[in-house]
């Protein structure tokens, strides 16, 4: 974004400007989510850089009276404040920098044409608004830095939201974090393919047994590893805001386990499927069955054993360090926002 935002800046100014982009990267979690306070801590960096726009961005959900933060802009100041999450799951990037060369826009062009006062309409964020529905104005107090600000609000927002912190997890990750509970599975799949009393059983499931076989180990290895690593999100607030922020950030927990674990059950069914192709003699399988061994038994083999290696994988977890499954399953921002909760949690 950073290398193409000075030529697209500059092509959309229209005024033979030019655009210097200067990047930093830092942890953004100073105690609190608070959108007023996180714009004093912009507008304070940007003094101290000589920054002429700064725009934040984020990929943890804000929150600003009862509803979720999108963008917070001060065109006094030059700030802006970008929350990626309400930007959705997907095409990120690409909404992403439209929203960052609106909001830049926006800052540059009222700071030149603006003499007094902050701007009562925005000619500059109407193609953001509504590229990005259902994206809104917000409530901006009188004592807040931001003169300008909007907001994702309703069913579609929260969902918007939601996917867009579970994108930010980067839920298929989990596979490659979780070493130790995928060679548990691995060597469960192996030794249960082998066994014929699994290949008795195998056969004698019906398609909805499979079924719930799939959603009961699949649901027992979610919730194994959300206990077994404290992943719950438990607020010490009581007030309304606290507890939605608590069930949002539980559901995208859940979310981005459930997809982690969802990718290494089809796995899992790929490598049985090859495994058992490779080891099962048809003339032993049909002897104990009383089946001909066809696609069909293949494929109902690799289901099974499937939910069976991955209960297995939900005991091997256990040997994970409750670090590793954090690393595994959360951003590098959220894993900073829930240290600094158990910080304080702790003190």
């Amino acid at each position: 974004m950073a290398r193409i935002l000075p030529t697209r800046l500059a092509d959309k100014s229209g005024q033979g400007r030019k655009f210097d982009v200067e990047v930093v990267s830092e942890p953004f979690t100073a105690g609190t989510e608070d959108p007023p306070t996180l714009m004093r801590r912009i507008m304070d960096r940007g003094r101290a850089e000589n920054w002429d726009i700064v725009v934040a961005l984020t990929d943890l959900p804000l929150h600003a009276h009862g509803h979720k933060l999108v963008v917070d802009l001060s065109h006094e100041h030059g700030l802006a404040l970008l929350s990626l999450p309400p930007l959705g799951g997907l095409r990120l990037q690409r909404r992403a920098r439209r929203a960052v060369e609106e909001a830049v826009l926006s800052l540059a062009g009222l700071r030149v044409a603006r003499a007094e006062g902050p701007p009562k309409s925005q000619p500059f964020l109407g193609p953001f608004v509504s590229r990005l529905a259902p994206v809104h104005p917000g409530q901006v107090g009188e004592e807040e830095t931001a003169d300008l600000r909007y907001v994702v609000s309703g069913p579609r927002g929260y969902l918007r939201v939601l996917v867009g912190m579970v994108r930010a997890n980067r839920p298929w990750r989990l596979v490659p974090g979780l070493s130790k509970a995928l060679a548990a599975a691995l060597a469960t799949g192996a030794v249960a393919t082998v066994n014929s009393t699994i290949w008795s059983l195998a056969e004698s499931l019906s398609a909805p047994r499979l079924v719930i076989a799939t959603v009961g180990s699949v649901a027992l290895m979610i919730g194994w590893l959300i206990v077994d690593a404290q992943l719950w999100h438990r607020s010490t607030e009581v007030s309304l805001e606290a507890r939605q922020k608590a069930r949002l950030y539980n559901a995208s927990t859940v979310m981005t386990v459930g997809i982690g674990v969802l990718v290494c059950y089809g796995g899992l069914i790929v490598i049985n499927l090859v495994w058992a192709l490779f080891i099962i003699n048809g003339q032993v399988f049909a002897s104990v069955t009383r089946t001909p061994l066809h696609a069909a038994e293949y494929w109902t083999l690799s289901w099974f054993v499937a939910s069976v290696a991955t209960v297995g994988g939900a005991l091997g977890s256990g040997l994970e360090s409750d670090e590793a499954i954090r690393a595994a399953a959360y951003s590098k921002r959220e894993q900073e926002r829930r240290h600094m909760l158990q910080d304080d949690h702790d003190d």
